[in-house]
Order: C-alpha cells, then structure tokens, then sequence
C-alpha cells in the first residue's frame, strides 16, 4: 500500500499497515494491499466526465460533511482516470500524529497523506484514502485568511490529486499540480490559492504541524 505525506510521495517504516486500524470508522472502503509502481507524469487536465465515484466522508460536522461532499464530487468530476471509492476523513492533531509516526516514522501531525488501497491490472489507482487534519487547516486557513473548510477542501483535493496519479516530487511537478488545485477550486466557485505564488517545495525531513500544503 502505498502513501503520501502532505505535498510529497513517501514510503515510511509503517507500509503495509492499514490506515483504518486508527481511525475507528464505522464503514470503510474494502482493504485490498496491491503493490503497483506508478508513472509520475500528470493525468490529463481536460475537464471531462469521470466514472461515478463511490464517496465517504467522516467528519463530525454535517454541514462541512456535505460542503465536502457536494465539491470533492464536482472536482473527481473534472478529472480523468478517476476513482471508483474514495474515503475522505477530517481527523484531529492527535490521530494524524499518530498516523504521521506509524506510516512515515515522523514526529507530529502534517495536513494531508493519501493512502491508495486498490489499483487495476495496469496500476492505475481505482480507490483509496484521504486524511486531512483539522487542527493543522485552522492555523493555516488563519494564516492565509480563508475559510477552514476551503482549507479542508484544499488538503482532500491535494489528496485525491495524488491519487488521480499527479505528483509533486519536483518543482516543475509541484507547479503543475498547485495549478491543477487552482483550476479546481476556481472551478467550484472558491478562487484559487497558489496563482501567482512561487510556492516552495516541502522538505521531506519532517511534518508541518502548523503550516498546511506549502
């Protein structure tokens, strides 16, 4: 199983461990553990129809649950390949920590990872998991002057960007990939966040506890 941490790919000492162990949810997407090497090159960023996505979100807020669900549905719509299941959870400081050292051997909590859990024969990802912290988004939705659900938002779209197969392990990769977050989220009537930004890459060295996707 792969993972990804916040705006990076990464592998850590937990691979293999399912993320659902920790996040006592009461339905999940079926667990399947296939191995796939995936190309690094960007999906096509035509705004075409997908295939219809089997969507669950956790979150203890109905209203940001359905804010949540209205817009990921409309962006997943926008992309192609998509995916067939996706589960989208909003956790706190203390359980993304908790993931953040199992999977990746890293102190503190990091905004987003993105778990794929099933991919087809020609390993294209078909299902697969985001986890985007709470606490992390209100400093930052602070910081950049937004609303935390459209910071939320940002971290479930990077997210399932990077399961979508986009990437953001260089600068040319993580331009593309900012832009593609951007064109979403103007899309869906929110404006974008990065446009006109030199945005710096992550450091691979340890988690952001305070600074959402940089």
């Amino acid at each position: 199983m792969r993972h990804y941490h916040g705006r990076t790919r990464a592998r850590g000492k937990g691979a293999g461990k399912d993320p659902a162990e920790h996040l006592s949810r009461t339905a999940h997407i079926p667990q399947h553990r296939r191995h796939h090497r995936q190309s690094g090159r960007l999906r096509r960023q035509q705004c075409v129809m997908s295939s219809p996505l089997h969507l669950s979100i956790r979150d203890p807020d109905s209203r940001r649950r359905a804010f949540l669900r209205r817009h990921i549905l409309a962006a997943h719509a926008r992309l192609s390949p998509g995916l067939r299941e996706l589960s989208v959870a909003v956790v706190d400081g203390r359980t993304m920590s908790d993931l953040h050292r199992r999977f990746l051997n890293r102190r503190g909590p990091t905004d987003v990872m993105a778990f794929e859990l099933d991919a087809d024969a020609r390993g294209r990802v078909t299902a697969g998991e985001v986890v985007v912290c709470i606490d992390v988004a209100r400093v930052a939705s602070r910081r950049r002057g937004i609303a935390l659900r459209h910071e939320l938002l940002l971290y479930a779209l990077h997210g399932m960007l990077h399961l979508c197969g986009y990437d953001d392990r260089n600068a040319a990769d993580s331009r593309r990939m900012h832009a593609m977050e951007d064109a979403l989220l103007s899309e869906l009537g929110i404006g974008p966040v990065f446009a006109g930004r030199n945005v710096p890459r992550r450091r691979r060295s340890r988690g952001n506890p305070g600074g959402g996707p940089t």
